[in-house]
């Protein structure tokens, strides 16, 4: 490397981002992640040995997932080919492929393609890099804050092994901004910043476990104040809020954030625990999810889990999404924790949602027998010779507006479907139902 070169590549490491200068160089400054790259653990003795496999690192942004492949690369004697599938297209993977069989014949190196954002390449381009990997012309690691077994075909998959990184704890988050403050080579310890408890705890807790948030906003806050009398930059409150200007949620309206926050939203209501579930509604409002959809989904749970327990949730429910169509947001935010709190709190049945369940599978099963004839309307004179409507009865000309009849068909004689439970209105369902049969059966003499 000449003169020049050495030093333009000095000033680009001093000019990058905070979180890149700060990025470890060995797993003694990798922090988080013990679970796959503690000492002793498989990942970390595969590295150590140089023997690392085709793998995925699934996690949420700012977990590790690019730092880790950065040291596996430094720790390899592997030649490493690093592209991004953001600007990556397949004449570059096929050109690192060409170069990875040129390292194999001349050097007897082999090669790891350190693939990062996975999921934004297409089907075709990941069937470029199959192929490679099953004969061992490169190692594969690729990085993604999407779920592998939907963004990643099949074939690529089961030829890697998936390590999922966690959100970085509180304790872990406030390592790094204080090794970040300290540092003078790499880090923040030459502007002499001084953060207060509460600064670094709001710091840290808006962060939200993504250790790049947390480093560009401190970054940001440390060379927006200057320095005092005495050379001190001292970080207030009002500072970090200014630099983080709004906590970044970590959610996404396609992918696992947005099914694994509704599917809280769902169970807290249906748990009845309307803190929680009024709780998981302003994670989904805060981060812009369609409040259409999440009106959809009350409207179905009315049905499915409240049901004849409390037949006016399924209105209310009705009523909140009309409401957010009519209003729009933000206000349609109201109708809708106003309809979350009356779910909660309701009484639950799923005997509806079960009938129906029972009865499809019934439909399904069972032979498709005709309407028996009594059920039928004899709209023409030929179909009252052939009995259609012979025997029926008119429920209004009985005692109690009830009459007994078979209405299904003989195959299904006696089914019940409906299993009527004891909470809220339902009981006075199943005491209706009672009541109508035990007055038949003393009409009857049964």
């Amino acid at each position: 490397m000449t003169l020049f070169e050495h030093d333009r590549k000095g000033r680009m490491q001093r000019e990058a981002p905070l979180a890149a200068r700060m990025r470890p160089s060995n797993f003694d400054e990798f922090v988080g992640q013990e679970h796959i790259v503690g000492p002793g653990r498989v990942l970390r003795k595969s590295i150590e040995a140089d023997q690392v496999p085709s793998i995925i690192l699934w996690g949420p942004p700012g977990s590790g997932k690019t730092t880790l492949a950065y040291l596996i690369a430094g720790a390899t004697r592997s030649h490493v080919s690093a592209v991004s599938a953001v600007t990556a297209g397949v004449a570059d993977l096929r050109k690192i492929v060409v170069e990875a069989k040129e390292q194999r014949g001349m050097h007897g190196q082999r090669t790891i393609l350190f693939v990062d954002e996975i999921h934004r390449f297409n089907k075709a381009q990941q069937d470029v890099i199959l192929p490679h990997v099953e004969e061992g012309t490169v190692t594969f690691i690729g990085a993604t804050t999407e779920n592998p077994s939907f963004e990643v075909i099949a074939p690529l998959l089961s030829r890697c092994r998936v390590f999922t990184l966690k959100l970085l704890t509180s304790d872990e988050i406030q390592t790094i901004v204080e090794r970040a403050l300290h540092n003078s080579e790499r880090g923040l310890a030459g502007f002499n910043p001084v953060l207060d408890p509460e600064s670094l705890e709001h710091l840290v807790a808006q962060a939200n476990g993504d250790a790049r948030v947390a480093l560009n906003a401190l970054e940001l806050a440390v060379v927006s104040v200057d320095p005092d009398a005495s050379g001190v930059r001292r970080i207030s409150l009002a500072t970090i809020e200014d630099a983080m200007q709004q906590r970044a949620l970590l959610y996404d309206k396609a992918g696992d954030q947005h099914y694994d926050t509704i599917s809280a939203f769902i169970k807290s209501l249906r748990g009845s625990d309307p803190d929680a579930a009024i709780y998981w509604l302003c994670r989904m409002i805060e981060a812009g999810e369609d409040p259409l959809f999440i009106a959809r989904r009350l409207v179905i749970l009315a049905a499915e889990d409240v049901g004849m327990a409390d037949p006016q949730a399924l209105p209310v429910a009705v009523a909140a999404q009309q409401a957010v169509h009519f209003v729009g947001m933000p206000e349609g935010a109201i109708p809708l924790a106003q309809a979350t709190v009356y779910l909660a709190t309701a009484p639950k049945s799923n005997s509806a949602y079960a009938a129906l369940g029972k009865a499809m599978d019934d439909v399904r099963r069972t032979r498709n027998d005709p309407v028996p004839l009594h059920l039928r309307n004899p709209v023409t004179g030929m179909m009252k010779e052939m009995d259609y409507g012979k025997d029926y009865k008119y429920s209004h000309t009985y005692p109690g507006h009830f009459a007994p009849m078979q209405n299904l068909p003989n195959s299904l004689k006696g089914r019940r479907y409906y299993e009527p439970s004891n909470q809220g209105y339902e009981q006075t369902v199943a005491r209706r139902l009672k009541e109508w049969w035990d007055e038949w059966r003393k009409r009857e003499g049964r």
